[in-house]
């Protein structure tokens, strides 16, 4: 080979290698920049938008990049899976730093970078949910607050309810078909971040278990009511008392009337029964009242086959401890109070006065008051 061939030789080496060294080093710092670039959503702001987003236990590095980049918290999960590599290879090298993605529910905010989100991940800074269930909430309602958190699906949950897990929690009464009333309304934490249908149900379940249940077994002996009838009664009282001072009178007239034989006639029973929720504007019809459910007091008489809510301790032990009254109605002012009647001609003049109360609003036509 010639000096010139040599030098020629060279010269290529010495022009491709830089060259080649450079497009890959632009390409790195494409992607760095890609990476690092927070992503903005349409309409959101980045020093506010955080996204809870939940990471199951046994997910895949490569799944975990797909559902981020799915609802926009980073960019690219081909970029996302070179980072996590980079992180499992530093991991190998570096004893110190050693670890591994962690299931968990994690706040995620856009303006972090994607190193920023992988290093939380990775870390495994779970943030510790919380959730709060009112009393007098539904399974329906429920259910539909647990979607709306972005927990789990308001069907996922509903399917749970009436997986009954009376191996576990033996006290529950025999062939429910389903936990309504059961799930003691509370604020509840989870420390390790997972939240799951199942889990949510075996903490409320064992709250109840906790807080409600020995209420009952210390009155056992001094009422004739069954656990079930215990509860679905307290569900109603819940549903009706607004105010707290009116609780243990709306359980007396209950107790009153069942005593007697006669219907609860409880509105609630019928909304129940019939999915729906009346307001001032829109009170039951006298039609919805009319329509047969085996939730219907007004058609049926005793309780209910199983309570129509959750029901709080306050309720249930008014169930147990009821007003000495001989008051047989109320009629809901909608203001949260009522009136109480002794007997059906004082009903229907305590009628005549809330409608007259009411009557600066427009009625709509078939929408008649109903009463207790």
């Amino acid at each position: 080979m010639t000096v010139a061939s040599r030098l020629s030789k060279w010269s290529f080496y010495l022009i491709f290698f830089p060259a080649v060294l450079g497009i890959v080093g632009w390409q790195g710092w494409s992607w760095w920049s890609w990476a690092k670039a927070p992503v903005q959503l349409p309409g959101s702001n980045l020093e506010e938008a955080t996204i809870q987003v939940q990471i199951p236990l046994g997910t895949s590095i490569e799944q975990i990049g797909r559902d981020l980049e799915a609802i926009g918290v980073i960019r690219s999960a081909s970029a996302w899976n070179l980072w996590a590599r980079w992180l499992r290879l530093r991991a190998r090298m570096a004893p110190e730093t050693r670890g591994e993605f962690q299931a968990g529910t994690y706040a995620l905010s856009q303006a972090e970078s994607l190193s920023e989100i992988a290093s939380k991940i990775w870390a495994g800074e779970v943030v510790q949910l919380s959730y709060t269930i009112p009393e007098g909430w539904s399974l329906k309602q429920m259910a539909e607050y647990f979607e709306a958190r972005g927990f789990f699906s308001a069907e996922a949950f509903l399917a749970a309810t009436r997986q009954i897990p009376d191996d576990d929690f033996v006290w529950l009464p025999p062939n429910l078909p389903h936990l309504e009333g059961f799930l003691y309304p509370d604020t509840y934490q989870l420390a390790d971040g997972v939240l799951t249908p199942e889990l949510v149900i075996r903490q409320m379940l064992y709250q109840f278990e906790q807080v409600a249940l020995p209420v009952y077994e210390q009155r056992q002996g001094q009422t004739n009511l069954s656990l079930l009838e215990w509860v679905t009664l307290g569900s109603i009282v819940e549903k009706e008392s607004v105010v707290a001072e009116e609780r243990g009178l709306i359980a007396g007239v209950f107790t009153q009337r069942l005593q007697r034989g006669m219907r609860l006639e409880a509105d609630p029973t019928v909304e129940y029964g019939l999915g729906i929720r009346q307001t001032q504007e829109q009170p039951l019809t006298l039609r919805q009242v009319q329509t047969p459910s085996e939730y219907n007091t007004y058609l049926n008489a005793g309780l209910p086959p199983t309570p129509i809510a959750s029901p709080g301790v306050a309720s249930l032990e008014a169930t147990l401890n009821p007003a000495a009254t001989d008051y047989l109605f109320f009629m809901a002012r909608y203001d949260g109070t009522h009136i109480f009647s002794r007997t059906l001609e004082e009903h229907n003049r305590a009628i005549a006065q809330v409608e007259r109360e009411l009557s600066n609003r427009q009625p709509q036509a078939g929408n008649e008051l109903t009463t207790e």
